[in-house]
């Protein structure tokens, strides 16, 4: 009986950070995007270094998303706002899971297509599950629809606190995917 030596270490793929950014993207459009990008200016990402997903590494990128959360936290609460399953609203939550989900892959060395596909998917996903939510809130609590919106808004950042505090390090080098 011979012991085969391995020469490298392999990471199995971890997927479960896009999934959370892709929940979170399902509430808000620019919540996901915002706090990935506050997080990869405190932690830079090496393997984005010659990739455009790089730029929301950049703090002037993190300002202009963080912008972009306040003011959909505003318009949320507009009871004249379309419904975040409405064509537009769909498509920038989806697109907001996709880019997170493209750069965090890209950043741990994943495949960023996959991880475009995992994060516009699970936002997509998220969204209707969010929308229904908040619906059935409003009507079994008989509170009013921007008092729900609140505690989303309340669920996002607390969530998505707690999910960066839980990030696994970003690796110090990478090999491009």
């Amino acid at each position: 009986m011979s012991v085969r030596a391995v020469d490298t270490v392999s990471r199995p793929a971890s997927y479960w950070p896009v999934v959370g950014f892709a929940a979170l993207a399902g509430m808000r459009s620019a919540g996901a995007p915002t706090l990935l990008s506050g997080y990869l200016v405190r932690h830079p990402a090496p393997a984005l270094a010659a990739s455009p997903l790089r730029l929301l590494g950049q703090p002037a990128v993190a300002l202009a998303l963080g912008l972009a959360a306040i003011k959909e936290f505003k318009h949320d609460k507009n009871p004249a706002a379309a419904p975040r399953t409405a064509p537009r609203g769909l498509s920038l939550r989806t697109l907001g899971g996709a880019l997170v989900g493209a750069t965090w892959c890209r950043a741990t060395g994943q495949s960023a297509l996959r991880g475009a596909l995992l994060g516009g998917l699970g936002a997509a996903a998220a969204t209707f599950g969010w929308y229904y939510l908040r619906k059935a809130a409003t009507e079994k609590t008989g509170l009013p629809a921007a008092a729900i919106g609140l505690g989303e808004d309340v669920l996002l950042w607390s969530s998505g606190a707690v999910l960066l505090r839980c990030l696994p390090p970003l690796p110090a080098s990478h090999s491009p995917s």
